[in-house]
């Protein structure tokens, strides 16, 4: 089946989760130790990580989770246009000009756009609208991270030429079960490729960002979990979506971040932090010991109440990229979504294992 365009299944006007994969040129090791050479890159996967954290505060996409390895990268991006049309029309002026600013400073950095360059944009509502749809938009948010990172290492190598392979690779998360099973596969990435042994010690990844900053907390009897991530200040994860939703507690509607450092304060699991991470933990030990076990007794309600087969827990993380393309979801979220597309099906032999939670 012939690969549909982006337009026809990335919808910037609609909030929609993306699972984003960024391959280097011939799956090379630009990003971590050339085995020819012996040189080592791994300093890059700091600018990718840097640059994911400065693409969080200037566009109106969340960023769920990500992991940076030595020759790829996942992201799991939310888009949100109901945070942008919050925006005023100088502020999505100001988040325009800070990706592509008119004027660097004698050190390359961007100079604070002056008023005449805001009016230019603010002016035009043709522009102003393409503008708005852009920075909601996931295929800008990759081109964002993608250009940036090829510059500065062609820049650092002398030379020029494809650092990534093509275009991101982007496949629609459809459900709950879908978004859970797809971001453990993406924190879980280093220990499935031996690059760690747990989640704590695996570097540049959104699990290992937030527990760093659990670790070093110090205000336990003064905020939850759930509201210190919401809160984001002075966390290291801050610029990523906090894991959890409380319907209870939480804002209806954008739930802009004030911080300015990511879109929203919007969770994105009907489940804690504590246990994403205590399930995470679990399946990350069960990957490196080879063994699927059976999940503990205190762990399966977690996916029985998102609605994951755990039976099959186990081999729906570690064959994530296999088991699902394009879209990942139930059957019938993902028989939806073939008519959204107007194809007659989207590969998903995974979805048998999503769509049924045991007893």
């Amino acid at each position: 089946m012939a690969r549909l365009a982006r337009g026809k299944t990335i919808n910037p006007a609609e909030i929609q989760i993306l699972h984003c994969i960024q391959r280097c040129v011939r799956r090379a090791f630009l990003c971590g130790k050339d085995t020819a050479t012996g040189q080592s890159f791994d300093h890059r996967r700091g600018w990718i990580q840097n640059r994911l954290e400065f693409l969080a505060s200037a566009f109106g996409i969340d960023c769920l989770t990500y992991t940076v390895l030595s020759n790829h990268a996942h992201i799991v991006l939310r888009s949100r246009p109901d945070v942008v049309a919050s925006w005023s029309d100088k502020e999505v002026a100001q988040r325009w000009l800070r990706l592509y600013p008119k004027r660097r400073d004698k050190n390359g950095d961007p100079e604070e756009p002056n008023e005449p360059e805001m009016n230019m944009i603010v002016n035009n509502p043709d522009r102003l609208a393409e503008l708005r749809r852009r920075l909601s938009d996931i295929s800008w948010w990759m081109r964002c991270l993608a250009e940036y990172i090829a510059r500065r290492s062609n820049a650092e190598d002398n030379c020029s030429g494809r650092f990534w392979q093509g275009r991101y690779r982007g496949e629609n998360l459809l459900d709950e079960a879908a978004l859970l099973a797809c971001a453990m596969y993406v924190d879980l990435n280093p220990i499935r490729a031996a690059m760690a042994e747990t989640p704590e010690t695996s570097q540049f990844t959104g699990a290992k960002d937030r527990i760093d900053d659990l670790a070093a907390r110090n205000d336990r009897s003064r905020l939850s979990d759930h509201d210190w991530q919401r809160a984001g200040a002075g966390q290291q994860s801050g610029w990523l979506s906090p894991i959890g939703i409380d319907e209870r507690k939480d804002e209806l509607g954008p739930d802009v971040d004030t911080a300015g450092r990511r879109a929203s304060r919007r969770g994105f699991l009907s489940i804690s932090l504590t246990d994403y991470l205590e399930l995470l933990d679990w399946t990350g030990r069960a990957i490196r010991a080879g063994r699927r076990g059976s999940i503990p007794a205190h762990l399966a309600p977690i996916l029985t109440r998102i609605g994951v087969n755990d039976q099959h827990w186990y081999e729906v993380v570690t064959r994530f990229g296999k088991l699902f393309k394009r879209a990942a979801g139930s059957a019938e979220n993902l028989a939806a979504e073939a008519r959204r597309r107007g194809v007659r099906w989207l590969q998903g032999p995974g979805a048998r294992l999503l769509s049924t939670a045991s007893g």
